[in-house]
């Protein structure tokens, strides 16, 4: 199965969603008071948000009067372009120019943030750059033993502190391995205890200290991990996380188990910043950078 089959296949659940507004803007439906009660309906059940929903549903309303559309189908072709356009940014890529490129990964437990580690290992090692990871989540139960399988399936090298140990002390030891061993990335594991959100939050702004203290410059890329399925939940968890230490890129995992979509949109209109990688499955190659038109294309057509 080729890559955009293999797409369209994981975003069936989602496009079962859309299927919704691609029927609401059937030809000769007039663009009335109810069509808009029922397009700002559709996209709130596939989780863009009200106020995300509210600035499209106001948007094309502009459009509408300025255009003089007189169809939902013209609404809805319009709606499509704009989800597109709406989704490329500028910096989709991976910032891996300097040596080494430290990275900070962070996401609440259960996003699937320690995989997506080995996952980003897997690809950079795939283009021939020597990769650390770095196990800095010393609370959670057996972190560094599943991050330690990762590497080895990557071929990567590890640094990993004791139980319990200070997450910065092993992010320094971590740096200071990968400058001793000439390594090109080092990808930081971090924890991802949000109940405890206060303290969390406080320790990731350490670890960014002791990143830009030790690499003379603010991470290459702070990559949030978010588990698709979660909603809007995930909108708060990115808001919580970007406060704290400011993101350049998200990673949305489980996507082929949801069909609500519509949350990465929510994600870029409200943060400002790029959806990087998508999960598509459980396999170390299932991990693919955000094509945004592959996106459009995957749930409308």
């Amino acid at each position: 199965m080729g890559w955009f089959d293999r797409l369209k296949s994981v975003f069936a659940k989602a496009r079962d969603g859309f299927s919704a507004i691609r029927l609401l803007g059937r030809e000769g439906r007039p663009l009335d008071y109810e069509f808009w009660e029922d397009f700002g309906d559709l996209l709130i059940a596939a989780d863009f948000g009200v106020p995300t929903t509210e600035k499209i549903v106001r948007g094309l309303q502009t459009v509408a009067q300025q255009e003089l559309w007189n169809s939902g189908d013209q609404a809805v072709a319009r709606f499509r372009r704009d989800v597109e356009r709406f989704l490329t940014l500028e910096g989709t890529g991976l910032d891996a120019g300097r040596k080494p490129s430290v990275m900070l990964i962070v996401g609440v437990n259960g996003s699937g943030k320690t995989t997506t580690i080995g996952k980003l290992a897997n690809r950079l090692r795939d283009q021939r750059k020597r990769v650390l990871l770095v196990a800095a989540d010393t609370f959670r139960a057996a972190a560094a033993e599943q991050l330690a399988v990762w590497a080895q399936r990557s071929g990567s090298e590890i640094v990993r502190g004791s139980e319990g140990a200070d997450p910065a002390a092993v992010a320094f030891d971590g740096i200071r391995a990968g400058n001793a061993r000439d390594v090109d990335v080092i990808l930081i594991d971090t924890a991802g205890r949000l109940q405890t959100k206060s303290n969390l939050m406080e320790e990731l702004k350490k670890l960014r200290r002791v990143v830009e203290r030790e690499s003379g410059a603010p991470p290459a890329e702070t990559l949030l991990v978010l588990d698709g399925t979660t909603g809007q939940n995930a909108l708060s968890q990115a808001r919580l996380f970007h406060a704290a230490t400011p993101l350049t890129g998200v990673v949305v995992t489980k996507l082929d188990s949801t069909s609500k979509g519509g949350i990465l949109v929510g994600i870029v209109e409200e943060l400002e910043i790029p959806i990087k990688f998508v999960g598509i499955g459980e396999g170390i190659d299932d991990l693919q950078p955000f094509e945004p038109r592959a996106f459009v294309e995957a749930i409308f057509d």
